[in-house]
């Protein structure tokens, strides 16, 4: 059975996984991951889930105020041998409500146009490709997404 948590940044699994996920954007990032990985710092994340399984945590997600009106969809992983179950999509929908339980009306993100799956699991979750905002702006190996919450 699937056990989500709310948490923080400081939240030592959380911590554990992002790691993990670091070391997998290093190799599809390449020579541009010190530029993406400059704007993933967890020390501002105070909104975090992590999905446990058989007390093992196996994936997670985050988000942070972008204006105020949306939140900006953070640090999404899923450990590989987990893939494919819908854990991301029960992450994403936590985070969504979460973010409407607070107020915010959207949500935004980006992620890399190497990231297939992440791009094509955007898609389905509704996420409509939009201009690239702020720091992503110039980045041709950026895609941003945005979504009306509901």
């Amino acid at each position: 059975m699937l056990k989500i948590s709310r948490t923080n940044s400081n939240n030592q699994d959380f911590i554990t996984l992002v790691k993990e996920l670091d070391n997998y954007l290093k190799i599809t990032d390449g020579d541009e991951h010190d530029f993406y990985n400059q704007f993933n710092n967890i020390d501002v994340l105070k909104h975090v889930v992590v999905a446990y399984k058989n007390n093992q945590a196996i994936a997670c997600g985050a988000f942070k105020p972008f204006n105020t009106t949306s939140v900006e969809i953070k640090r999404m992983f899923t450990k590989p041998e987990f893939r494919g179950l819908n854990i991301a999509s029960t992450i994403l929908k936590k985070l969504e409500l979460w973010a409407l339980e607070l107020g915010y009306n959207y949500s935004v993100l980006e992620t890399g146009i190497r990231q297939v799956e992440a791009v094509g699991f955007y898609k389905k979750s509704n996420y409509k490709i939009i201009p690239n905002y702020s720091q992503y702006k110039n980045m041709e190996n950026s895609l941003c997404f945005k979504k009306q919450l509901s």
